[in-house]
């Protein structure tokens, strides 16, 4: 059997670049790359083959981390036929086991309107519960971890706010009938999370949209109480004016107004 010598031509040519300490692997330029040339490898955006790469940067404004920038250098010649036909074979494997692998091949940070009329699965039976009614699931949003949504999703416009810690539906079983039912839930940890980047998530949401108000759900431990002071700051720093009130919950499930 004879091997095949492949030759790579180089030369200087715009190519993708990733910036992989900014990159949090959402997954949003694999979408927008038209020649599948970005995967995600240990949860980091990576070039699969530079020779798959065009250079024209459909994906770099889509990046929320702005990891991607387009860098002139050398590198393999941009390979149309190999680009068509690694993406071709990228999404028959994709329709093959899409069932199955749903999650990995769908990037978690793709904002979700959850429409009113929707039908919820619940517990081990085939039951049906609707928006509104006890047990319901009154998301209408997703996704709801501050570090994950995108400031110009749908669903921000007009909306009331809740902002959670994210214990709060642990201690609080009736959190989805008297807090998330009518508000657009957002969870975080003060403890857990960077502060910054949770002030300016919530901050970027506040410019973007028209916010109504926003109510803050804490619990009582002293690591949740940073949340409503981090609001506050978001607030401020948005530079409108936006209602915003506050509930502390005991670690029993009590709740207090604060």
């Amino acid at each position: 059997m004879q091997n095949t010598i492949v030759k790579i031509i180089m030369t200087m040519r715009k190519i993708l670049k990733i910036d992989e300490s900014r990159c949090d692997g959402c997954g949003e330029c694999i979408t927008a790359c038209a020649e599948g040339a970005i995967e995600l490898n240990d949860g980091i955006a990576r070039v699969v083959r530079e020779s798959l790469c065009d250079g024209l940067g459909a994906c770099l404004g889509v990046c929320p981390q702005g990891a991607l920038t387009i860098e002139e250098r050398e590198a393999p010649q941009f390979d149309e036929k190999a680009a068509k036909e690694h993406k071709s074979s990228a999404q028959k494997h994709e329709h093959m086991h899409h069932a199955r692998d749903a999650a990995a091949v769908t990037p978690c940070t793709m904002p979700i309107t959850l429409m009113p009329d929707h039908g919820i699965e619940t517990d081990f039976s085939n039951e049906k519960i609707k928006p509104g009614e006890d047990r319901a699931n009154e998301l209408s949003g997703w996704p709801i971890q501050m570090r994950l949504v995108r400031p110009w999703a749908p669903y921000f416009k007009g909306a009331s706010l809740l902002v959670a810690g994210d214990c709060t539906a642990f201690a609080y079983p009736n959190i989805q009938r008297d807090f998330i039912k009518g508000r657009v839930a957002l969870v975080g940890c003060p403890k857990l999370d960077e502060t910054d980047p949770f002030v300016d998530k919530l901050t970027e949401i506040l410019l973007a949209n028209e916010i109504r108000d926003i109510t803050v759900l804490h619990m009582t431990v002293p690591c949740c109480a940073k949340l409503e002071r981090l609001v506050a700051l978001a607030v401020k720093r948005s530079g409108k004016d936006v209602p915003q009130k506050s509930f502390l919950i005991e670690i029993d499930g009590t709740l207090n107004p604060v």
